[in-house]
């Protein structure tokens, strides 16, 4: 038989959560971010969840095309633009929405021969200082860009930096609206963290960039969790019991010994490791679900395996299913951000991190 692990992509999750990004902006349409193959969970297993957006953002022309190649007519964004030239030939072939960046991107377009004008996403660099063009010289591209003949439509963005923390965004709000009062075409300001944290403020948000929220991931963890935000998790990684193991007082668990048990203990060896996804420095007392209840890992996680607590799970024997993130049986839930935090990392790269050696299985 198969090694008994396996990752699950839920698709009646991926669309509640889009319904929520919904329901914190009612006035927008929304982007489904699906950059980073739609963040680790597949673009073509995560497509019949999210293809009620009213687009998808993403990063490169390859993507793109696999999104056009599953039936999607509706509007593609390339978060960072092109990146050379002739990239702007699949731009339009394919249609393509495209973000316009620096100076160099303008200077393609205007060298670019087409029959089609395109319809471009003008960024601000408001604060971030990552992409964007400087508050100062903002106005002098946006001229430039509407008197070019290949420019269709002119859309305004920004990116904030701090929609997920304390100082926020009315620093780059301010910056923005200040010099995009006045100007012509729709907005697009908000991410996942704006969709919900700020959703009472007076923005004008044409489009809305939902990323991480999309796959049960707080956006502003551990202020607040999934279940405030009534997030459901899209990935689950199980696996199950391959062997157990009774300590007595002293023992030790796995490389290093980092662990070592204070009295009499059985632990289960669980198939899953760092080469599966799973975060290597996820410490003892990291977070799992044995059959649904709650306990924690022992030692250090290798390779192939990693130990857990039998504990509070007196039944568990070999076989036994554990979900080491997402949903598990009988309606239970550990969330990624709970296990990337044990970890010392954020749910975005656990995700992303999900080794091809696992097999996938969409959930409808």
């Amino acid at each position: 038989m198969p090694r008994p692990i396996e990752a699950l992509i839920h698709t009646a999750a991926l669309a509640h959560n889009l319904v929520r990004a919904r329901q914190a902006q009612p006035d927008a349409r929304v982007w489904a971010v699906v950059k980073a193959n739609a963040y680790g969970h597949g673009i073509e297993r995560a497509f019949a969840g999210l293809q009620q957006a009213d687009g998808f953002a993403l990063l490169d022309l390859a993507e793109a095309q696999r999104v056009r190649s599953l039936g999607w007519r509706g509007p593609i964004l390339l978060l960072e633009g092109v990146f050379e030239p002739r990239d702007l030939e699949l731009c339009s072939r394919l249609q393509l929405w495209h973000v316009v960046h620096n100076t160099e991107q303008v200077d393609w377009l205007a060298a670019h021969k087409t029959q089609q004008g395109h319809r471009v996403f003008l960024k601000m660099n408001s604060g971030m200082n990552r992409l964007g063009f400087r508050p100062e010289i903002y106005r002098s591209v946006w001229a430039r860009l509407s008197a070019l003949p290949q420019v269709d439509e002119i859309s305004l963005m920004t990116h904030f930096s701090d929609a997920d923390a304390t100082r926020g965004i009315d620093h780059q709000v301010n910056t923005f609206e200040a010099i995009t009062h006045d100007l012509g075409g729709e907005r697009s300001l908000s991410n996942s963290a704006a969709i919900l944290r700020h959703r009472t403020l007076p923005l004008r948000n044409d489009w809305v960039r939902a990323g991480i929220l999309n796959y049960g991931s707080s956006p502003d963890y551990p202020e607040h969790s999934i279940e405030h935000w009534q997030l459901q998790p899209t990935m689950t990684l199980r696996a199950s019991i391959i062997a157990i193991q009774t300590l007595q007082a002293g023992d030790t668990v796995g490389y290093g010994s980092s662990y070592t048990a204070t009295s009499a203990q059985r632990i289960g060896i669980v198939a899953c490791g760092y080469a599966d996804g799973y975060p290597r420095h996820a410490g003892t007392g990291t977070p799992v679900l044995v059959d649904g209840q709650r306990t924690t890992t022992v030692g250090r996680v290798s390779m192939d395996m990693l130990a857990v607590d039998l504990g509070p799970v007196p039944h568990a024997g070999t076989g036994t299913q554990v979900t080491l993130w997402g949903q598990g049986p009988n309606g239970s839930v550990l969330g990624i951000d709970e296990v990337a935090q044990a970890a010392g990392t954020i749910g975005y790269e656990l995700m992303c991190a999900l080794a091809g050696r696992v097999p996938v299985v969409v959930v409808e």
